[in-house]
């Protein structure tokens, strides 16, 4: 036995010979093999917060989506505190009134879309008449094509690709999970919005205690340029919408397209998504349009719509909203690119308001704040 710890030690005093002898011969290669961990470490660490952050996609969009709307119901509840009437009972009621404008709005669209589908076939001749001429155009263009460029190898056989076809069990099966994760956000949605609302003070001052007592100060100004560019954020997008509705619907009304009240509030505010937002905008009056309005009045339509989104989005949008981002259009347009990758639509929704929370975070850590200078606009 005293052998065998006598091999020990020598193993390991050799060992540590070994690594004093490597540090005096080449310090550098020891300090490059430490960097080149340090590295491999962060590049695995960020793989790994990307993995969850899309396996939890459900909960955190839940969250944050919840966060939003308490930010945008929180003004409510502060006023009806204001006239003594009791937090909890200010955010029911906030509660109750998002819940009877959101079924009062899904109720109205719906039967809008359901009046918009029967009166479809009156005009569906005329549209299948404009589609035939496309295709018309389209079968001349390739014809032209072939007689220029001569096909050498004759004719290619089709392939042919044999499909099952989908039963119902496979139907249920595919759509059961989506369904479920929209149930499970639907079902949690409401309770996180209301715990936010009247735990609202409990949880500002128990994220401060988080931190040491000389980061509080930071942490604090932190939390309230975050909550301050959250409420800017949803008013502008509001007045946004609201002012591009108005205008959309006036002129809807007056080239004579219908339901205009219900395609100039759908144009209007889904012209509001990034970068996707114009070709959303253009959609359904277009559609709605075909048919119906002669080309003039489509015309019409089509330069009003991209006129009020240039406005919008470049005027309007800046001055309400982009001075308290101070983003510059790439770190936006990168942002955009991954979490609309991660998270789809509600990624797209969510993208500006995580990267600018980003942002003012690095604005108060002193080793990020050249991360904060390269996603800033100056």
């Amino acid at each position: 036995m005293q052998l065998i710890t006598r091999g020990f030690r020598r193993a390991s005093v050799g060992s540590e010979q070994a690594a004093t002898l490597l540090v005096s011969q080449d310090p550098e290669l020891l300090q490059g093999t430490i960097k080149v961990a340090a590295v491999a470490q962060v590049v695995i660490a960020t793989a790994a917060a990307v993995g969850l952050i899309y396996l939890l996609k459900v909960v955190f969009v839940t969250i944050l989506v919840s966060a939003l709307l308490a930010f945008a119901l929180d003004p409510l509840v502060v006023l009806l505190s204001h006239l003594r009437i009791p937090r909890f009972v200010g955010a029911i009621f906030a509660l109750l009134l998002l819940g009877v404008v959101a079924v009062a709005t899904a109720f109205f669209f719906y039967n809008r879309a359901v009046d918009f589908l029967n009166e479809l076939p009156e005009y569906s001749s005329t549209i299948r008449e404009d589609l035939r001429k496309i295709e018309s155009q389209a079968d001349k263009l390739e014809e032209n094509t072939r007689t220029i460029i001569p096909d050498r190898k004759g004719k290619k056989p089709i392939p042919v690709e044999v499909q099952e076809a989908p039963g119902l069990t496979k139907i249920i099966s595919s759509g059961a999970t989506q369904y479920g994760d929209i149930a499970l956000a639907l079902g949690f949605a409401p309770f996180l919005i209301y715990f936010m609302l009247t735990w609202k003070s409990h949880v500002h001052s128990a994220t401060l205690h988080i931190f040491p007592t000389e980061q509080r100060p930071a942490a604090y100004r932190t939390i309230g340029r975050i909550s301050e560019m959250v409420r800017s954020f949803i008013v502008g997008n509001c007045i946004v919408g609201l002012l591009n509705a108005v205008a959309s619907t006036i002129v809807f009304w007056y080239v004579g397209l219908p339901y205009f009240y219900f395609l100039g509030i759908i144009s209007a505010f889904l012209g509001l998504v990034p970068y996707l937002g114009l070709f959303f905008a253009l959609f359904a009056p277009i559609a709605a349009g075909m048919g119906v309005l002669n080309k003039g009045q489509l015309l019409i339509v089509f330069f009003t719509v991209i006129a009020l989104h240039v406005v919008g989005m470049n005027l309007l949008y800046p001055k309400l909203i982009g001075r308290r981002l101070r983003l510059n259009p790439l770190a936006v347009a990168l942002s955009l690119l991954f979490w609309g990758w991660i998270w789809g639509a509600l990624g797209l929704i969510l993208a500006i308001p995580l990267m600018a929370s980003a942002k003012i975070i690095c604005d108060f850590v002193e080793p990020l704040r050249g991360l904060a200078l390269w996603l800033g606009d100056s």
